[in-house]
């Protein structure tokens, strides 16, 4: 490999390029992260976008839905995130009523996440006429966003549960006009979530921005995990859509019974682990 291509492939990726990709039909590769530590590993390789989801709420601090997550909450970790990339284009959510409430507030709260966590974009749910509005006013400030349809978890308690969306044909219909009302506003690309794959591949024809698939098949211009999960980390949560590509939970917890078990034995530290006075 040439050092030009070398350093082209290490040139910070953005939200021009992901449309730009989708043109030559490369597929973008996408995954969530929220700490430093992870992030500077996932720094080291080719993956595109690093999103810090608000799903943060759920896999790292243990609550039952995204719903309690606050702008302050997301800040300090896409902040942490954002001091370790370097190559990828980092995106941020904005949590549940960060946006929801007015313009101003959306504008406010985008703001802060541009600004204190050094976000390339800002993610938010939905495509209703609402939600259009204010990718309208975020993108008129400068802020360029990601939209997000099917599942929302957001919309958690209105759907009743985390089923696929779409299966039936009303449905799919409002989805697809919602995906490309979101493109007409300003969105530079849309994560489509548990959604058919037929309805995905739909959509994916439909518009020009790159769609970002987690649970709606292969026809997705890109893939989207959770960095925990994908490594087996999260235990317990084993959706049809999930590959795990490492199984560190159970290295984990293998490391951790070995290292009791040296302490308990008297063999760690050792000798070598020592320092002489």
């Amino acid at each position: 490999m040439s050092s030009g291509h070398s350093q082209d492939r290490r040139r910070r990726v953005t939200t021009r390029e992901l449309v730009a990709m989708k043109e030559r039909g490369e597929r973008i590769a996408v995954l969530t992260c929220y700490d430093h530590l992870f992030a500077r590993l996932l720094d080291g390789s080719e993956v595109d976008v690093v999103l810090v989801g608000d799903s943060l709420g759920q896999v790292i601090l243990g609550y039952e839905t995204t719903l309690p997550v606050t702008v302050d909450e997301m800040i300090h970790h896409a902040s942490a995130v954002g001091r370790a990339i370097t190559r990828a284009l980092l995106v941020v959510d904005m949590p549940f009523l960060s946006f929801q409430v007015s313009d101003e507030e959306a504008l406010r709260n985008a703001g802060r996440i541009m600004k204190e966590a050094g976000a390339g974009a800002v993610k938010l749910e939905g495509g209703d006429e609402a939600a259009c509005d204010r990718v309208r006013a975020l993108t008129r400030a400068g802020i360029p966003v990601m939209g997000h349809l099917g599942l929302t978890p957001q919309s958690v308690h209105r759907f009743g549960g985390y089923g696929v969306r779409g299966r039936e044909a009303a449905e799919a219909e409002r989805l697809l006009r919602e995906a490309r009302a979101l493109e007409e506003a300003g969105c530079f690309s849309v994560v489509l979530e548990l959604m058919p794959t037929p309805l995905a591949r739909k959509v994916t024809e439909a518009i020009s921005i790159p769609t970002i698939g987690i649970g709606a098949g292969p026809a997705c211009d890109g893939q989207v995990l959770v960095l925990p999960d994908m490594l087996g980390l999260n235990e317990g949560f084993e959706p049809r859509f999930l590959r795990r590509f490492a199984e560190l939970g159970e290295a984990t917890r293998e490391a951790v019974d070995a290292y009791v078990s040296a302490v308990r034995e008297g063999t760690y530290p050792s000798e070598r682990e020592s320092y002489e006075g």
